[in-house]
């Protein structure tokens, strides 16, 4: 099963949830001319980490967000991992991954398990405790977050339950674009998976960021990079090839989980 990706390495405004909008409206335009099967947003798109003013910013049930990925999807036949937004909801405020598929029906969401302190997300955000294992036309995927690549028992967790390809969304920043292109490439290799990786351009009134979204294949090889400025990445998966890779040096049944506690 092949299926073209793009992603939308977007700059994002700080704290300007209209003018994200409007650019993540007009990227999806320009995406859609490749007929991509799926659409991948950044880390917090809507926002940008505004985290003090998160109160006022953060989506409702993340409501807004949802219905703009619907109708984008629905009205255009493709798959979006809606990257994340600040959901706001009775408990707090979670980092949300979105998943709606080109039918435009809500498959899946995830909010961030691992809390970024160097970016005081435990001050503002609550962590999540769910998985991010989903399902698009019968095949198994994992959404992630960010730092949650820096977990690799957790991204384990994910891909020994079947999980094929990995979607990560981030705001990765450029002064640690090293450990960001090193860690995407052990997790596919590691984990015999492709791994998709959208992260964000631009800068905030604290960081800039590295740009650099990447599609990488189950040997660790790099598919498509991005810069460090917005544009949109495009690449094709085929995810047959999981198979393949995992019958040539068989990880998953070689594992001894019971010694790794």
């Amino acid at each position: 099963m092949k299926l073209k990706i793009a992603c939308l390495q977007m700059d994002i405004a700080f704290g300007k949830p209209e003018e994200n909008f409007n650019t993540a409206e007009t990227m999806i335009k320009k995406a859609l001319k490749a007929n991509p099967d799926v659409i991948v947003l950044p880390e917090l798109w809507t926002t940008g980490y505004d985290l003090t003013r998160l109160g006022e910013l953060a989506d409702q049930d993340a409501g807004s967000a949802l219905v703009f990925l619907k109708e984008a999807a629905q009205n255009n036949q493709v798959h979006l991992i809606g990257g994340s937004v600040a959901k706001k909801t009775s408990e707090g405020i979670y980092n949300t991954l979105l998943i709606v598929d080109n039918n435009g029906n809500f498959i899946h969401e995830y909010s961030k398990l691992h809390l970024f302190k160097l970016m005081n997300e435990h001050l503002y955000l609550k962590g999540g405790t769910a998985k991010g294992v989903f399902s698009l036309e019968d095949r198994k995927f994992a959404g992630m977050i960010c730092y949650d690549i820096r977990f690799p028992e957790w991204v384990r967790t994910h891909t020994a339950e079947g999980a094929e390809a990995l979607f990560v969304v981030a705001e990765w920043p450029l002064a640690r674009l090293a450990h960001w292109r090193a860690l995407l490439i052990a997790r596919a290799i590691e984990n015999q998976c492709y791994v998709v990786a959208c992260n964000r351009s631009g800068s905030d009134p604290d960081n800039v960021f590295a740009g650099h979204s990447m599609i990488i294949d189950p040997w660790g090889e790099v598919l498509a990079e991005g810069s460090e400025t917005e544009e949109i990445l495009h690449a094709e998966i085929d995810l047959d090839k999981v198979k393949d890779v995992r019958s040539m040096i068989p990880i998953f049944t070689d594992r001894k989980p019971d010694f790794y506690r």
